[in-house]
């Protein structure tokens, strides 16, 4: 049973910077792909950042790239998303994931297990 556990939201201003975490339980972490969505309310839920099995290769969606980093810790079995600089519109709860390939992939198709999701909340 594969299990993903994100923790790290919570409510900060904007301008402000959040670490959050997931760890991966289940499957050989090191072999797959893993990534973020997050799910504003009212809207669908959206590609974050993805990190491919050895860290050589991230995507970002436009809106966070330069803000966010995803890294990953293989020994640790986590994976992780720093975000900086947040903004209101960074509101949403958001869910990690893992992949069923080894690559690094924007597309929800591509993952097949999903966290229960942590809230972030971006005060102005």
């Amino acid at each position: 049973q594969v299990q993903l556990t994100e923790s790290g939201g919570r409510l900060v201003q904007a301008g402000g910077s959040l670490t959050l975490s997931c760890a991966a339980s289940g499957r050989t972490f090191s072999r797959y792909g893993m990534g973020w969505f997050r799910q504003a309310p009212g809207k669908e839920r959206e590609f974050v950042a993805a990190i491919s099995w050895n860290s050589g290769v991230t995507y970002y969606a436009d809106s966070v790239k330069g803000r966010f980093t995803i890294s990953r810790d293989n020994a640790k079995n986590t994976v992780y998303l720093r975000m900086d600089s947040l903004k209101p519109d960074d509101t949403a709860v958001y869910y990690c994931t893992i992949g069923t390939y080894p690559r690094a992939t924007t597309q929800a198709r591509e993952y097949d297990y999903w966290g229960q999701g942590t809230q972030v909340t971006v005060s102005s």
